[in-house]
């Protein structure tokens, strides 16, 4: 399914009271200091073999599966949130953020304890920023996150609690256990009252798109991509690339996408609605990283100005997208595969004008083999297999 959004507009960017460049190259420079993220850009991937089956003049991969270690774009947000947060609450001490990142203020964070639902990535990525901090990470984990996701973020230092439910009622949960112990809630979706950190989340995805014009030498007048496909979840990527670029490009900004499972489709059904809405089907898609029931209201204030099209996915889509991406050797788990399984889609239906001989597309795989037990499964490839490919494919060009 798909729908445009009548509420998108051509303008330059109106929004930097919420999302800045500014702050996104902010984030950008301290994250550099962190030991935990690879020194170099992540790859931008030209897939010219996708690119001429599918009749597009260019498809690119920007792949955040090899951002670090800890296997997804996610690494870019939690840190700057935890360091955003130590910043304020200890703002006379002026910390240091390269010192932050480094564990010299470890003694003075040692009694912060921070929470946050998750359905993976986010959680291990706060987990791995609240080790080298210094301080305490509690993770609430719903019922459909697999043992395999629960052991990598146990790996990373944090408590786990279970419950049962949904991600949803797991946030809920979180800001519950945060009131009654004094915690504090490092989220990437916002809610009422509850905006400052989301925001800094999504300042720290800004590093992509930042990459992205550098990689490709890309001037304000002149975009590199004419579409970009981005994944839904609940908001927060979209809103922080999205407005990136639109703040760059101003009225010449690319046609944004933004791709969501069927039974996650909260964005979906806020493009209809006109407002932050949530999910109507069940929430359980294999998609686990997008598998949200509510839209941030804070990131869609961002989309619902700049997003183009909202669609939505079935499962077996994002699994034929994996094994699609493996033949070109990019691990991309079942979250990470979304925006390309949108384009495969788009073009299979021949449903949105534009994507034609002209098109120049960019899509974002977010993850890669984040549960190797399951990418196997799904592929039938180990992730090694794969990056073996790739390796042999790099050497080959």
């Amino acid at each position: 399914m798909q729908i445009a959004n009548p509420r998108a507009v051509r303008s330059d960017y109106p929004l930097r009271d919420i999302l800045s460049i500014e702050r996104a190259d902010e984030s950008r420079a301290w994250l550099a200091s962190w030991p935990r993220l690879n020194r170099a850009p992540t790859p931008l991937t030209s897939l010219p073999d996708a690119a001429a089956r599918f009749g597009l003049a260019s498809l690119h991969v920007k792949d955040e599966s090899q951002r670090s270690a800890l296997g997804s774009f996610k690494a870019l947000g939690a840190p700057i949130a935890l360091m955003r947060l130590a910043m304020r609450l200890w703002h006379t001490h002026r910390l240091d953020p390269r010192a932050l990142f480094e564990g010299r203020h470890a003694s003075l964070l040692a009694h912060l304890t921070v929470i946050s639902a998750t359905d993976g990535n986010h959680g291990k990525a706060l987990a791995a920023a609240a080790r080298s901090l210094g301080c305490q990470c509690v993770i609430v984990l719903h019922a459909h996150v697999s043992a395999e996701r629960e052991q990598a973020i146990a790996n990373e230092g944090a408590r786990i609690l279970r419950i049962d439910g949904n991600y949803d009622d797991s946030v809920s949960e979180a800001a519950r256990l945060a009131h009654v112990n004094g915690w504090h809630v490092v989220s990437d979706t916002s809610y009422d009252g509850y905006t400052e950190i989301p925001r800094d989340v999504m300042q720290g995805y800004g590093t992509i798109p930042a990459e992205i014009i550098e990689q490709t030498a890309s001037t304000r007048d002149a975009p590199a991509f004419t579409h970009v496909l981005l994944q839904g979840g609940v908001g927060g990527l979209a809103a922080g690339i999205a407005s990136y670029f639109w703040e760059w490009h101003g009225a010449r900004r690319p046609h944004f996408i933004v791709v969501e499972p069927h039974q996650a489709d909260c964005l979906y059904q806020s493009a209809l609605a006109g407002h932050a809405a949530h999910a109507t089907g069940s929430v359980d898609s294999i998609m686990a990283g997008l598998a949200c029931g509510e839209a941030s209201p804070l990131a869609w204030r961002v989309l619902e100005a700049c997003i183009d099209t909202f669609m939505t996915i079935s499962d077996d889509e994002a699994i034929a997208a994996m094994r699609m991406l493996a033949d070109a050797g990019i691990v991309a788990g079942e979250s990470g595969a979304a925006g390309f399984a949108g384009l495969a889609a788009l073009i299979r239906d021949r449903s949105l004008d534009g994507l034609d001989a002209n098109a120049r597309v960019l899509v974002i795989n977010t993850e890669g083999a984040t549960a190797p037990a399951l990418y196997e499964e799904l592929t039938g490839e180990h992730p090694e297999h794969v990056l073996a490919r790739q390796r042999a494919l790099v050497h080959v060009a």
